[in-house]
């Protein structure tokens, strides 16, 4: 049974689907109905702890709190005049509507987290992870995460919080604008940067100035799967997270970490994002009352996206197992990865210890 006691918001809304970059382009918009289908095939719309809000768009005054002024004006202009941010970031009145309901999806969960309302929420899909202050790229435009840091900090009153980035892919965008912040601790897993876009992210990108010690990057190598991966997270975003003392966990990712997926190269399966959702709960659930927003965005093979979409959602939502069949075999994870990724481990840990004490 899931606890039900303790209520989960998720925020949702159909026109999501209108952040559907183009025919042939990995990201495409159905992949918001796909999941909300495959949830309801699986009941999980039916639990009563679980509501379903439609957001608000986020204003311009909430993306200017991460975003500058000439940026976000820029993407008004191109979305006015249909022309792409680049080649692979189109920008349309239609996909700015979107996003501009998908970053309020994340004020909204805050909101929830915040007032009682929810003791954790899900952005579905959230997690804009590519795009900084002044710019945008690798399919984002807003950094929704950003601005729901910032709404909860000019709105809420909160003072620390920690991000952890499950994407395959290293979130440049939110590393950049949170690099010399040390009320923003970054955690980030992520396939090793040499082999994949953005080519940023190694162990010894640690932070600058006061927010030295705050930037951590686990870079991973291809091929590693869920104990390798859960490993990971529990020697570092588990012993930070109980130091650093958050008042609020949040997780960004999707799908795109699974074996299958197109444009990475790690190997998770559902049952490893599952696994990973509940021990990022648990870990809310111990260092800062339980407050957790999980956004959920990625993944770019649409026959596993939404059972791995379901699987992180059933671990926030607090279900005790899952039953759902891969598509395809899971590969066997190389011999040499788990050695490599102890040695990444080991390397962090040196690199950190001078600011935390977990790591001594």
């Amino acid at each position: 049974m899931p606890l039900q006691s303790e209520n989960v918001l998720m925020t949702f809304h159909e026109r999501f689907k209108q952040y559907d970059l183009g025919e042939g382009h990995p990201f495409r918009g159905d992949r918001f109905i796909n999941a909300i289908n495959f949830f309801q095939e699986q009941n999980l719309l039916s639990l009563p702890h679980l509501k379903i809000v439609e957001p608000k768009p986020a204003s311009r005054e909430e993306l200017l709190r991460v975003h500058s002024k000439n940026y976000v004006d820029l993407i008004f202009r191109l979305a006015e005049e249909n022309r792409p941010y680049d080649v692979e970031t189109p920008v349309s009145p239609t996909i700015l509507e979107a996003a501009l309901l998908i970053v309020g999806g994340a004020i909204e969960c805050g909101k929830a987290v915040f007032s009682g309302t929810a003791k954790r929420a899900i952005s579905l899909g959230g997690g804009y992870h590519h795009a900084g202050r002044d710019y945008g790229g690798g399919f984002c435009l807003f950094n929704d995460i950003a601005v729901l840091v910032e709404f909860l900090r000019a709105e809420r009153g909160v003072k620390r919080f920690l991000i952890l980035d499950y994407d395959v892919h290293f979130g440049n965008g939110t590393s950049d604008i949170y690099y010399a912040d040390p009320s923003v601790l970054f955690i980030s897993m992520h396939q090793d940067p040499r082999t994949i876009y953005p080519g940023k992210g190694f162990t010894w990108e640690i932070g600058e100035g006061e927010g030295e010690g705050y930037n951590v990057n686990v870079p991973l190598p291809p091929g590693t799967g869920d104990e390798t991966y859960l490993y990971a997270v529990r020697e570092i975003f588990v012993p930070l997270a109980e130091e650093f003392k958050p008042e609020i966990i949040i997780a960004n990712g999707g799908s795109d970490s699974h074996f299958a997926d197109m444009l990475g190269d790690l190997s998770l399966t559902a049952d490893g994002f599952f696994r990973l959702s509940r021990l990022i709960r648990e870990t809310a659930q111990k260092v800062c009352n339980g407050r957790l927003v999980l956004l959920i965005g990625s993944g770019y093979n649409p026959k596993v996206l939404p059972l791995c979409w379901y699987a992180l959602v059933a671990g926030v939502v607090g279900l005790e197992k899952i039953d759902v069949k891969e598509p395809y075999n899971p590969p066997l994870e190389p011999p040499f990865v788990r050695k490599k990724v102890e040695s990444v481990i080991d390397e962090l840990k040196g690199l950190l210890k001078k600011k935390w004490k977990c790591f001594r």
